[in-house]
């Protein structure tokens, strides 16, 4: 699983789903609601009477396993497709924010640049000293129907000076990371499926006490913690940390982490912690050692995702109790009459186009052409009878093969599909639930109905759009990952009973004066400028 780094504040937020995306080979979704998806093309893109010039494209990009090779056969596939000589050149994504900036600063750009990040500060850095080209036509054209459902809070969270620069990829918007239970721990208690933070207590509680696996041992309790806090076990935006959702007293709205519900959450968690509720040396503990208390059946309660969290686990743990019964927790109800989960931008990665292609046109439509149709959403109809999937997954018998009536695809390394070469990796779904991500899991039974269960949940709820979606704030960028780390630390000492509850206000009180000041202000600023306000949908 991919480990968190201080890069920058929203790809480490973002991690954790990262990571899972990566271990179950998932795709995302853009925020807006079901958009009518282009009719695919089957087709050469270009039209018949354009330039027929072949063109040479460079583009350097970033892998998070094995690199492809430079001339495996879904490279060839995709110069035949577009006419052009493709020269890519990939790098490991540990080391790619350095190769990055040296061939950025050295003057070597080539025609497409990928970025990890939708909000990495040196997009807007190198997009204000000209190194882009400006895609705003690309972006607005309907003949380039995929880049159409690039939502537009996404759109504008990309904008210098009123131009946009980049093409974001995506990644699942609706489809976060939530907390999950034994519903077989339940059903021998006597239980039901919590729907409050008093009754969760309970549960927790229960889970601890009273031989909730019918071992006659004190072997189990009710929540499985790691480093960091994480998971938070929020039960929905109202109580999520990373969500600006509430406001202060002037009406500013500001980070969950220092707000009132989070201290008294913090106080939930404390008390809980006080009596053996949660993972005893969780501050010590990395995120596979958490996976391990939930997996090997020590714990009732863990987290979750539609995407799914990997078979091994769920193998481990049906060996360990075959009897074992999972299934997500639905938010709760909040105080403000709220009920659902934060959405996040439903974007990832970033792709621009080096400046100097303003005089080549004709080079420029090509990479646009090929871009848009790399897009293309085809794992509705997966297999040889959807020439686009064939075409894109490398052609049955090369880049995948069908067994049993499941499509197998061959592994990114061995460079036998065009996907594996193309600067956008996956489709773009007209919305989460097109993605279907709990097939993935039909021959893992456990994971199957868990990450089913998952995506029916979501499906029929709410989710909150912050404003936040909308700007690029530099303040925030510079400052709120390491905010976050040194709320980490207090607000865990205060769980363990190392730092009083009531140093709650000198602790926002440092916040403050440690940049939050500044980057609350500025947020809220760029918010109004925009015109945006949060929204559910």
């Amino acid at each position: 699983m991919q480990h968190w780094k201080r890069g920058s504040a929203l790809s480490a937020m973002v991690a954790l789903t990262v990571a899972l995306a990566a271990c179950t080979g998932g795709t995302g979704t853009p925020s807006e609601p079901e958009p009518q998806q282009p009719s695919p093309q089957t087709e050469s893109p270009s039209p018949e009477g354009t330039d027929e010039e072949t063109y040479t494209v460079t583009i350097l990009d970033y892998r998070y396993g094995a690199l492809p090779p430079r001339d495996g056969e879904g490279l060839k596939m995709i110069e035949e497709r577009f006419n052009i000589k493709y020269e890519p050149t990939y790098v490991g994504v540990d080391d790619y924010k350095q190769r990055v900036s040296v061939t950025v600063a050295g003057g070597s750009m080539p025609d497409i640049l990928v970025l990890e990040n939708p909000q990495d500060p040196l997009y807007y850095q190198w997009a204000k000293q000209g190194a882009f080209l400006p895609l705003n036509e690309f972006l607005d054209d309907p003949q380039y129907g995929n880049l159409q459902l690039i939502p537009d809070h996404a759109k504008r969270a990309l904008e210098v000076d009123g131009v946009i620069y980049g093409i974001p990829g995506y990644t699942t918007s609706t489809y976060s990371i939530t907390p999950m239970i034994r519903v077989d721990w339940l059903e021998n208690l006597g239980l039901e499926m919590p729907t409050n933070y008093d009754e969760l207590r309970e549960v927790a509680l229960a889970f601890t006490h009273n031989d909730p696996n019918r071992s006659n041992k004190n072997d189990t309790y009710g929540m499985a913690m790691a480093e960091n806090i994480n998971p938070q076990y929020h039960l929905g935006a109202y109580w999520d940390f990373l969500a600006w959702y509430h406001r202060d007293a002037q009406g500013n709205l500001i980070p969950g982490i220092i707000s009132d519900v989070r201290r008294d959450h913090i106080a939930w968690l404390k008390d809980l912690y006080e009596q053996g509720a949660i993972t005893t040396d969780f501050a010590l503990m990395n995120w596979g050692q958490a996976y391990n208390e939930f997996f090997s059946g020590k714990a009732g309660m863990f987290i979750t995702t539609p995407r799914g969290l990997g078979e091994q686990h769920f193998q481990a743990l049906a060996e360990i109790d075959p009897d074992a019964k999972l299934a997500p927790i639905p938010p709760f109800e909040a105080p403000d009459g709220s009920r659902g989960f934060s959405a996040t931008s439903g974007t990832l990665r970033l792709i621009m186009l080096n400046a100097n292609l303003k005089d080549e046109p004709g080079k420029v439509k090509r990479i646009i052409e090929m871009i848009d149709y790399g897009r293309t959403f085809v794992e509705d109809n997966k297999g040889p009878d959807n020439p686009d999937y064939d075409w894109l997954y490398g052609r049955e018998g090369s880049g995948y093969n069908v067994v049993d009536g499941n499509v197998v695809v061959e592994p990114g390394e061995k460079g036998l599909k065009p996907r594996d070469y193309l600067p956008d990796l996956q489709s773009w779904a007209p919305n989460d639930a097109a993605g279907d991500f709990p097939s993935n899991w039909r021959h893992v039974p456990k994971q199957y109905e868990l990450a089913l269960a998952s995506a029916e949940m979501h499906d029929t709820t709410e989710h909150y759009y912050s404003p936040v979606l909308s700007i690029y704030s530099p303040a925030r960028s510079q400052n709120e990952l390491q905010l976050f780390f040194d709320m980490y630390a207090i607000q865990t000492r205060m769980i363990t009973g190392q730092t009083p509850l009531e140093e709650w206000d000198s602790m926002v009180e440092t916040y403050m004066n440690s940049g939050g000041e500044e980057m609350i202000a500025e947020v809220n600023r760029l918010i109004q400028e925009a015109g945006v306000e949060p929204y559910w949908e």
